[in-house]
């Protein structure tokens, strides 16, 4: 069986045909967060296997009513709406989360800033894309900026200072990952979630590693590494076809770099391996931002596994890099 998702490719072998001792895997695929998740569990029996699938569909459904910006009543979309200058009080596990992104905000050098509702809206990033004028793009980054943003992490509130947006695309599937881990930590059983571009599994799966195939960054059915994955989350970030096209043929990426304003369109892709989903999630993005050269000293410095995947722009062949912390996981195996 083969599960296709942005940026990867998902293979999941038979389970042996042993009644008495092999669990069984249940499966179901739905529309979460904007993104088809594919959910597969390993049960002693279906009844309890899918009982523990609509506990993990309703753990990410409620982190999609914290920070979806799909939708109006989302915790997310009401701070966007906030006065300025105003406190809005949030749940403190939005504030934890919020926390954990001002960290890699500020770690990063902004180059992971999800404070780009305004730079979106300027491209039209979430419609058919558009090329905004210069006087667009100044006034769209004048609103852009986690900076503008301020986190009262002990009474858990949040307050802007000028009419800033923030976008939940580039940590909210690893937050939702994030916490069901940490819901079903305690439950038996392996399971595997896959959610458009990015893959988190609980443990060694009943026949061995969950095996995971890295997609070449603009073939996304074309695999080029494949990775045994025993914890933890993979992310992957690149262009492939989640660009827009534009009617005159110009090429918009659907990354933003947040301190150009401009959208990256690179023929590359960024992987990342890391135990908490969230980061995984924010760092692929944040490296796919960075130049290359200076994304693979910043993952070295700190020991970050993450894979990258360039295509040769006179070849066409893929130059594929990985920091010592990668190799060491994945390519010893």
């Amino acid at each position: 069986m083969k599960v296709h998702a942005a940026g990867m490719l998902l293979c999941l072998s038979a389970v042996a045909c042993q009644p008495t001792v092999a669990p069984i895997r249940i499966e179901r695929t739905v529309l979460l967060m904007g993104t088809l998740a594919t959910f597969v569990v390993e049960s002693p029996d279906r009844p309890s296997g899918v009982e523990r699938l609509d506990r993990m569909v309703r753990l990410i459904e409620e982190t999609e009513a914290d920070l979806s910006t799909w939708r109006e009543d989302s915790v997310l979309s009401t701070f966007n709406r906030q006065p300025i200058g105003t406190w809005l009080s949030a749940p403190r596990r939005v504030c934890s989360l919020l926390d954990q992104v001002a960290y890699w905000y500020e770690e990063t050098d902004g180059a992971f800033d999800p404070a780009i509702g305004a730079l979106i809206d300027v491209w039209s990033l979430r419609g058919e894309g558009r090329q905004p004028d210069a006087d667009e793009l100044a006034e769209a980054k004048a609103r852009s900026g986690f900076h503008h943003f301020t986190i009262d992490s002990e009474n858990c509130a949040l307050s802007r200072a000028v009419d800033v947006a923030i976008d939940a695309g580039g940590f909210g599937k690893g937050a939702a990952l994030d916490r069901v881990r940490r819901a079903e930590r305690d439950e038996p059983g392996s399971w595997l979630i896959d959610f458009g571009g990015q893959v988190a599994v609980s443990s060694i799966s009943g026949d061995g590693r969950w095996s995971i195939a890295i997609a070449h960054p603009e073939f996304r059915d074309v695999p080029i590494l494949e990775l045994q994955l025993e914890e933890g989350s993979v992310a992957t970030t690149g262009g492939s076809e989640r660009d827009i096209v534009t009617d005159n043929d110009v090429r918009l990426g659907h990354v933003i770099d947040p301190q150009t304003g401009l959208t990256v369109n690179r023929r590359s892709s960024v992987t990342v391996w890391h135990q908490d989903a969230v980061v995984a999630d924010i760092l692929s993005t944040a490296l796919y931002v960075m130049d290359s050269k200076d994304a693979l000293t910043w993952s070295e410095g700190r020991g970050i596994a993450a894979y990258f995947a360039d295509v040769n722009t006179e070849t066409g062949s893929v130059v594929q890099t990985a920091t010592d912390a990668f190799a060491e996981r994945f390519l010893g195996q």
